[in-house]
């Protein structure tokens, strides 16, 4: 969210004293992030210790703050725990937020730096033990498991059908309208590639394990002092490892290194393991379609989100761009040939 939310920072002030009895002196916002639902902070108590403040608006899963907490707990350092309130709950509440805290750890993320090989190499380990995690099953049971649903495919479609007759007062949602409809026959062929790969790839039963989910390169941060995390669990599943592994080479935000650069130095710590194309495809597409849909609600069913709405227009267009995401997507396609 790039824009402060309707929000006095008394009541955050407030709460921060009632839930976790700090003693605050300081709120800043920072705008950071393409998540209308999400608003981050940079809190400072009396003492001068430094907090990282996450406000979350919508739906609310507790398993983005108890899974962390659980692989944090069991060893996993790249991960950064929530802390807990006064009487040992990992998140407190505000009106329409759920209000999460965690140490202020000074750095940049992977869109600012660039990843050393021995980053990358430890993003691969991380990742690793991360599918190969041994969750308790009241936790597990709480995890989603994938399912291909069609819903953002259904999502694009009704849209692209909407924007042929329908016009838009607002400029962004008029601009995004105007492209959908100059690259509809683009567009209609992501849904369908994203549609028969669900279904090869539901066919083959693969196996699942735990998934982050979103490990792009705005959700890497590194650490002045080098050291690296993976942060931002808002939507943890069970899915094919692909979920995860076709963030890697696939023109996610990481600068520095050729796709096959960040594939080798990624899986010298991740290990030896056989990647499902199939998968690796699936996977490619259907965020493409997801992030599609997700900013056609944004864009065109609300007026709201101000500096923001400008940037989820530039991310949605990037994806079009040479060596982005679409373009990556089709090439690790290996099924074209069977059309």
């Amino acid at each position: 969210m790039l824009e402060k939310p309707d929000l006095q920072d008394e009541r955050i002030i407030t709460c921060l004293q009632d839930e976790y009895g700090l003693h605050v002196v300081q709120v800043t916002f920072l705008p950071l992030g393409a998540d209308f639902n999400t608003a981050v902070y940079r809190v400072v108590a009396e003492d001068g210790t430094p907090y990282f403040l996450k406000l979350r608006s919508g739906l609310f899963d507790e398993t983005s703050v108890t899974l962390p907490k659980f692989l944090s707990d069991r060893g996993i350092e790249q991960i950064i725990a929530p802390l807990t309130t006064t009487t040992g709950q990992l998140w407190a509440s505000l009106p329409a937020f759920k209000v999460i805290l965690y140490p202020f750890i000074e750095g940049r993320n992977g869109y600012e730096v660039i990843l050393s090989d021995r980053q990358w190499s430890e993003f691969g380990a991380a990742i690793r033990d991360l599918h190969t995690a041994a969750v308790p099953p009241a936790l597990l049971s709480r995890i989603r498991p994938e399912s291909y649903s069609p819903r953002w495919r259904e999502i694009v479609k009704t849209f692209l059908g909407r924007i042929e007759d329908e016009g838009f007062d607002d400029p962004v949602a008029g601009e995004l309208a105007a492209f959908l409809r100059a690259r509809r026959a683009e567009v209609l062929d992501l849904v369908r590639r994203a549609e028969w790969l669900a279904q090869a790839l539901q066919a083959r039963s693969p196996e699942f394990v735990l998934c982050h989910t979103d490990v792009h390169a705005g959700n890497i941060l590194i650490a002045n002092n080098d050291a690296f995390y993976i942060v931002d669990w808002d939507d943890p599943i069970l899915a094919p490892k692909e979920r995860d592994l076709m963030f890697i080479g696939g023109a996610q935000g990481f600068a520095g290194y050729t796709a096959q650069e960040e594939e080798s130095l990624f899986y010298r710590g991740y290990g030896p393991t056989q990647i499902d194309p199939i998968g690796l495809a699936y996977y490619r597409f259907e965020r493409i379609v997801q992030d599609i849909a997700v900013y056609c609600e944004q864009l065109f069913l609300t007026s709201e989100g101000g500096e923001d709405r400008a940037q989820s227009l530039h991310y949605l267009k990037s994806s079009f761009l040479p060596n982005g995401t679409i373009e990556l997507a089709y090439q690790s396609d290996k099924t074209l040939s069977e059309w």
